[in-house]
């Protein structure tokens, strides 16, 4: 019997590996990664400093306890080269597999600046818990003063919680973006100040409107100088400006892609038996056939546990509900389901302040219809509320908006 096999350890990977598991028990089952394929939850990376933890103890489980665990085979350490979708191979380092049904779970890689200087390749960034651990072993340098003097790179969703975690772990933290505010791809513009104002207060410096341009060394430190001819003087540089989907493996096997390795319904690519999930996928709406790539978790385990039931041969679509990301910024904790991209030019938010203190920002398209939203501080129930009025009428005196 050949295998399924699932490239990728991540949380996509092995949410797929354990939903399999729950339909059958028996199927030989192969993991392949290029690290060590311990599990971790990577969602905690950005708020791991304030709670003292090391990268070695963000890994719950081994990649041995997860073999046992799965019933699997897990290749550890192990590059992928090719893969064949009419053979039916994979070729690694470790030799060539053949599969009944291949899973690829390969996520995301950081997006480089194309910085100029000398010390551009100083800039670190977080997308795994190996790069955590470097990033915590530059925080922790003996040449670095303490606090240390940590400049980001990108204020949205990532760069913002590293800078809430950074600065309550005590350190000194610039946050550096093009836009006029924080989180503003993801949040009304009120609940962005309040961030702004929330993150100032815990002694975040913002240089926004600008963007690094040179990275260059200084007597005892890193020189980043801005577009708008600022210099900031950091012990650390972090880059967090995003992930783009990594589409190396899908381009070798000459699969689909757009954005990401595009999907249809089910999670099938464009070769049969080949599917994918996770941040390197651009999913199928099963509203209109339009195609989105979902960096974030709900998708993830909606599409594993699809998926997982597609390999058993049960027909089964991804039906990816509205969920909202939940922002780790302890300063000023966000709920948000941002508006599509397109319609933000023709709606508006409205913006509602309740008798005890929370901001409820609402969005709604050109035909008066609820279509994002955005909450501090939230709970589930008000989650709950705001989710269950998605697309329906204006219910909040138009002369709150805000532009």
């Amino acid at each position: 019997m050949k295998p399924i096999i699932i490239i990728g350890a991540g949380l996509a990977g092995y949410t797929v590996a354990r939903e399999f598991r729950k339909l059958d028990k028996t199927t030989p089952l192969i993991m392949i990664t290029a690290d060590s394929g311990g599990f971790y939850s990577k969602p905690m990376l950005s708020n791991a400093f304030a709670h003292g933890k090391q990268a070695e103890q963000m890994i719950t489980h081994s990649a041995t306890q997860m073999a046992e665990q799965l019933n699997a085979t897990i290749q550890t350490n192990t590059h992928v080269n090719g893969i064949d979708a009419a053979a039916k191979t994979v070729t690694t380092d470790n030799g060539v597999f053949e599969y009944e049904k291949l899973v690829l779970a390969v996520g995301a890689q950081p997006i480089h600046l194309g910085l100029k200087g000398e010390a551009a390749d100083q800039v670190l960034s977080v997308n795994h818990v190996d790069d955590y651990a470097k990033f915590r072993a530059h925080i922790s340098s003996p040449k670095n003063a303490n606090p240390v003097r940590v400049t980001i790179l990108g204020a949205g969703l990532i760069g913002c919680e590293f800078a809430d975690d950074l600065a309550g772990a005590g350190h000194s933290v610039t946050l550096v973006d093009p836009s006029s505010r924080p989180l503003a791809a993801l949040a009304a513009p009120t609940l962005s100040a309040n961030l702004q104002t929330a993150l100032s207060a815990r002694g975040v410096t913002f240089h926004l409107n600008t963007v690094a341009e040179t990275v260059t060394h200084g007597a005892n430190e890193l020189r980043v100088t801005l577009a708008d001819g600022n210099t900031v003087e950091a012990d650390v540089v972090l880059s967090a400006v995003g992930l783009r989907p990594d589409l190396r493996l899908a381009h070798v096997a000459q699969l689909k892609t757009g954005r990401g390795i595009v999907i249809d319904t089910s999670g099938l690519t464009s070769a049969a038996d080949i599917y994918a999930l996770g941040d390197c996928a651009e999913y199928t709406s099963l509203a209109d056939g339009s195609t989105h790539t979902l960096p974030y978790i709900a998708p993830i385990m909606t599409a594993g546990r699809a998926i997982a039931r597609v390999l058993t041969g049960e027909n089964t679509v991804i039906d990816l509900k509205p969920s909202p990301v939940l922002i780790k910024t302890p300063s000023y904790p966000l709920a948000l389901i941002p508006p599509a991209p397109h319609i933000v030019a023709t709606g508006k938010w409205l913006d509602e302040t309740t008798a005890t203190g929370r901001n409820i920002c609402r969005f709604y398209d050109a035909d008066g219809l609820l279509a994002g939203f955005g909450v501090s501080p939230h709970d589930n129930a008000i989650r709950q509320e705001l989710l269950a009025g998605l697309g329906q009428a204006v219910s909040t005196k138009a002369d709150t908006a805000t532009s």
